[in-house]
């Protein structure tokens, strides 16, 4: 399944928040050298109960709007 999300990097309150149609993802981490989107990644396996390996960035390393993919089977739906 693939989720729209949209991240907030130097987050103070990390997090993740479905809004409408995407995810809201917080993270502490700065956007620079990939820190961020390793942070989304995790933020987004522990919002669906899937390991961070089984999580996968397929559109967005450079931004803000990224979509990311996650097994079918996850718990929770956006």
């Amino acid at each position: 399944m693939k989720i729209r999300v949209e991240v907030k990097p130097n987050a103070k309150v990390p997090g993740v928040e479905p809004v409408e149609d995407h995810l809201v993802v917080r993270v502490k981490e700065p956007p620079k050298e990939g820190k961020a989107n390793q942070a989304v990644i995790r933020a987004v396996a522990q919002y669906y109960g899937v390991a961070p390996s089984d999580v996968r960035l397929v559109v967005g390393a450079a931004g803000r709007h990224k979509v990311i993919e996650v097994p079918d089977a996850a718990g929770r739906r956006v």
